[in-house]
């Protein structure tokens, strides 16, 4: 028997997963989470075999973690898990980051129960599934062009947070700071910071 948990910040959309899951006779649902912190605590409570987790899913206690966070702790915690990110967003950056934080599935929404049902069967045998369209994209992106200090200023950024604050969080001046938001900006052809910090979330290079 395949135990899987659902995760997922929306109660409609684990019940509609549930109820089609439960058709299967080798699948079984050993529980539900609508949050990061507490699907971490599910997964040590249930030991599932399987984790369908969704990408888009914050926590009250920290609101800027997603379900990639949970991702990268159930696999630190519980290596013999394996963990199928299912989303909505079919962007190339949050396949690398569900990779690099240990999934072994990627694959979206609205691919056909069929698809799902054989990537539980797959990865519980070991094998890994992920999206062919999104894998090719993702690969053809590239690495980053961003330097170390770019990156933790444009993170910060993410926020919201005004060049001040940023500037204490990074320990540098604010011109310092300024200087590479403006040097990500060019790097990544963007006409503001929250564009920058939308380009680079979507490929990957922030997270």
């Amino acid at each position: 028997m395949i135990t899987v948990l659902l995760a997922d910040d929306q109660a409609m959309i684990r019940q509609a997963f549930r109820a089609l899951l439960e058709l299967e006779a080798d699948i079984s649902v050993v529980g539900q989470a609508g949050d990061v912190a507490e699907t971490v605590r599910k997964v040590t409570e249930t030991r599932p075999a399987v984790v369908l987790l969704d990408v888009q899913m914050p926590s009250p206690e920290h609101p800027h973690t997603d379900g990639i966070d949970a991702c990268a702790a159930i696999t630190r915690e519980h290596p013999g898990t394996r963990v199928i990110i299912l989303t909505t967003f079919g962007r190339p950056g949050y396949l690398r980051r569900a990779m690099e934080a240990g999934a072994v599935g990627y694959m979206v929404k609205d691919a056909p129960a069929e698809q799902l049902i054989d990537g539980i069967r797959r990865v519980y045998q070991g094998l890994r599934v992920v999206d062919p369209s999104l894998a090719a994209v993702s690969l053809s992106i590239g690495s980053s062009p961003l330097t170390h200090r770019e990156h933790e200023v444009l993170a910060v950024a993410a926020s919201g947070a005004s060049t001040s604050v940023i500037a204490g969080q990074v320990f540098l001046s604010e011109g310092t700071v300024r200087n590479h938001l403006s040097a990500a900006m060019g790097k990544l052809g963007a006409g503001s910071r929250a564009e920058a910090v939308r380009i680079a979330t979507e490929n990957g290079w922030l997270g």
